[in-house]
């Protein structure tokens, strides 16, 4: 099922599976993958490369582009910005991939944009959600998930049904965590919601007390989260053992509520999560059939639930990216590029497109992909405020 609608999806975006020529002539395909697969956000990493390899795979089995198989090389950039960039030069210059995805933290993929300019090979971005990342003015950056201007703006509409009245908030202390910080405030404001305590905390940190005790201190009624899972649950175990009642609603679509549900049990219970993929209710998917299929492989392969929210990211991504290849008729670095503004496709989590973000003349490719507000309620993830 999922490979013919693959095929079905390539043809639909103009796409011909047949194309012959240049790509014949190489043996494989290369396209580089730039994930964190070791170090504070491993898991996540690793469920976005196990996306990659189920999209590699049923591209593949269809024979390829061209005729041509398609071969990830993906690396580890170990959750460290400074070896994000070190395995973006390793992936041109060593395996001169033509082009890349990746990689996964805004400030890795901040700290790799250099690199794409300098080498001039475009990257896919699959989850940073930072408004630098399409407003610096990068030509080689498209990117799929959305900023974190989109997902406030998605929000918007639900402050007043929240019932919002001021909010305080805790986000890790990158480019990531500030940025979904500034324009979460900036929303709320025009919405008339005054902003309280503002906390930052270190990726590896372990004891949150510090910040959280200062945010117990404040009259708030909500307190907006932005970090990844391993923290999250930290956060939420440590808020339930101090009796902090505030509303809790998460930003960054990378949450797993499942995984907190597993981990954090009782202090999940009733917090709000922002997300970009809704595995749980495949028929909001605005392609439930593939939704159905490429859940169904995932879990035939062995990977956990919990992981689907980051490994759809890794199968759009390297759907996104066969299909400009196609698209361009050769795998050469500046022919995806260009390809890549003319590529459509229906992904897991709505249409993907490129429009123009950016200063003129250097604009970087945003998609706009569907975001949702889950809630979990009792241990059950529950659609929230459609």
């Amino acid at each position: 099922m999922a490979q013919t609608w693959m095929k079905a999806a390539l043809i639909a975006a103009g796409v011909s599976l047949a194309i012959g020529g240049a790509l014949e002539a190489a043996n494989t395909i290369k396209i580089g993958v730039n994930q964190p697969l070791t170090g504070a956000v491993a898991a996540s990493g690793n469920f976005v490369a196990n996306g990659a390899k189920i999209a590699a795979d049923e591209i593949n089995a269809k024979g390829g582009i061209g005729g041509t198989r398609i071969e990830l090389v993906i690396e580890d950039n170990k959750s460290n910005p400074t070896e994000a960039v070190a395995v973006a030069e390793k992936l041109i210059v060593r395996d001169k991939v033509p082009v890349m995805m990746g990689a996964w933290s805004s400030t890795y993929t901040l700290a790799v944009m250099p690199k794409l300019m300098e080498y001039k090979i475009p990257m896919l971005v699959e989850t940073s959600s930072s408004d630098k990342i399409t407003t610096s003015g990068n030509p080689y950056v498209f990117r799929i998930s959305p900023t974190s201007g989109m997902e406030a703006a998605a929000f918007a509409d639900k402050v007043g049904r929240l019932k919002i009245r001021k909010a305080d908030f805790l986000v890790v202390n990158n480019d990531w965590g500030k940025g979904a910080a500034d324009v979460f405030q900036k929303m709320l404001k025009d919405k008339g919601v005054v902003i309280g305590v503002v906390e930052t905390m270190d990726a590896a940190a372990q004891d949150l007390n510090a910040q959280l005790s200062k945010i117990k201190g404040s009259d708030a009624d909500t307190l907006f989260i932005t970090t990844a899972v391993e923290q999250l649950t930290l956060a939420l175990k440590q808020i339930y053992a101090l009796r902090l009642k505030r509303q809790i609603i998460t930003t960054g679509g990378s949450q797993n509520p499942d995984q907190l549900i597993e981990q954090a049990g009782a202090a999940a219970n009733g917090t709000l999560h922002l997300t970009t993929f809704a595995p749980w209710f495949p028929g909001v998917s605005p392609n439930p059939e593939a939704t159905k299929a490429f859940i169904a492989e995932w879990v035939k392969r062995g990977n956990k639930f919990a992981g689907l929210t980051e490994g759809f990211r890794g199968y759009d991504g390297i759907r996104t990216i066969a299909a400009a290849i196609a698209k361009a008729g050769k795998a050469e670095p500046e022919a995806i590029r260009t390809a890549l503004w003319n590529t459509q496709l229906t992904g897991l989590n709505g249409k993907i497109a490129f429009t123009k973000a950016g200063p003129k003349g250097k604009e970087s490719g945003q998609s706009i992909p569907d975001v949702y507000l889950i809630k979990i309620d009792n241990g059950k993830v529950a659609l929230h405020l459609r």
